[in-house]
């Protein structure tokens, strides 16, 4: 069982949903970053996605791609970032999960980067770019090989035969992409989101993590209702971005992060009560 398996046995224990927040790893510098995931862990992360820049991000919006310029221009590369989830993995206690493309992973080779990943404390890859059909041929056996979770994504058009092939190769959970297109915030969640995460749950016997377009407290509680676990990423590297100057961001960041993983907490305590 991995340290993913466990978060989300225990958020069901606490009958709740995991909250994941993603960073942009070297935005602005690697050495923030470190303070970040600090930060993000004390503020209530359950799981924390990082990013690994790349300079044709095709998933992302405006927003991670400004990020990830930065984080290009600041000389990230993967070598760097799993030399910080090494540093902060163990302090943390929390999972990591990278949130990458396959180029850098096909540069550095798929056995030594899962050898890497997995000596570096890494518990998961997310590689937003490569279906089930491809990863299965190198990439998930070299992943399983080390203990590393490998995830893959699910949209609204996928076919019951997609879910069933992603079901397949998943393990960890499943990150459901609440809409079409590419990240960033949106004002008002999917309509159809519970529905589309139940017929999912149905033929996927992983937890379900939705991710894409969720910004606020308000729709963090919403698809808790729904999902395993609430992805917020573009919100939090605007927040960063926003207050570039403050002379404590990760401060602010651990308070963005307590805000919106509260209504998830509240929950589980009423629940308790």
């Amino acid at each position: 069982m991995s340290a993913i398996d466990d978060v989300f046995m225990r958020c069901a224990r606490e009958e709740r949903a995991a909250f994941i927040p993603f960073l942009m790893a070297g935005d602005p510098n690697l050495d923030l970053t470190g303070a970040f995931l600090d930060a993000a862990a004390a503020g209530g992360a359950d799981i924390i996605e990082l990013g690994v820049p790349f300079s044709d991000p095709i998933a992302d919006g405006p927003t991670n791609q400004r990020a990830t310029v930065r984080a290009l221009q600041a000389g990230t590369k993967l070598s760097g970032i799993l030399e910080l989830v090494a540093r902060r993995r163990d302090r943390l206690g929390v999972p990591i999960v990278l949130f990458t493309y396959f180029n850098p992973l096909h540069a550095r080779g798929v056995e030594r980067f899962a050898e890497q990943a997995a000596a570096s404390g890494v518990d998961g890859v997310l590689c937003v770019d490569l279906p089930p059909e491809e990863g299965g041929r190198a990439l998930v056996p070299a992943l399983r090989a080390q203990g590393v979770d490998a995830i893959f994504l699910l949209s609204p058009t996928s076919t019951k035969e997609r879910i069933d092939r992603v079901a397949r190769a998943s393990s960890g959970f499943i990150y459901y992409v609440s809409r079409t297109g590419v990240t960033g915030e949106r004002t008002a969640l999917p309509p159809d989101l519970a529905k589309d995460v139940k017929r999912l749950g149905k033929r996927a016997d992983l937890p379900i993590a939705v991710g894409f377009g969720i910004s606020t407290p308000a729709q963090v509680a919403a698809v808790g209702e729904a999902a395993d676990g609430v992805v917020v990423g573009s919100a939090l590297v605007r927040h960063l971005e926003e207050n570039a100057g403050h002379p404590d961001l990760p401060a602010l960041l651990e308070d963005r992060v307590r805000e919106l993983s509260a209504p998830l907490r509240q929950k589980a305590e009423r629940r308790r009560a």
